[in-house]
């Protein structure tokens, strides 16, 4: 498993896991989170290994699907980015003005 694809997942999973069903959750924390391999979320369920790796396949593009819709992922990554842009530019420009270096502060505080 590629660990960008599993980050990815996982980053995904947060932001949009009380979108899914409580069957996708567990198989995707148990997966992706937990490192179980199919052959053991499959016993645990008492169902096939191909069961599990078609809920597994379905929920990853669910997952994808809304955040191509909603954007929450790539938005907090865009908004991170630009966070640290400006506290740079402020520490550069106006390094006494620690008003706006703690206003900077709490909006990473509140993304986190």
């Amino acid at each position: 498993m590629e660990i960008e694809k599993t980050n990815r997942m996982n980053a995904l999973f947060e932001f949009y896991s009380t979108l899914l069903t409580e069957k996708q959750m567990n198989y995707m924390e148990m997966y992706y989170a937990d490192d179980f391999s199919l052959g053991e979320i499959a016993e645990e369920y008492d169902i096939s290994r191909q069961a599990v790796y078609d809920n597994i396949k379905r929920t990853e593009k669910i997952l994808e699907e809304y955040e191509k819709k909603l954007h929450l992922f790539s938005d907090y990554i865009v908004r991170g980015e630009l966070l640290e842009t400006l506290k740079s530019y402020v520490n550069e420009t106006y390094p006494k003005d620690t008003t706006i270096i703690q206003y900077i502060e709490q909006i990473q505080e509140v993304e986190e």
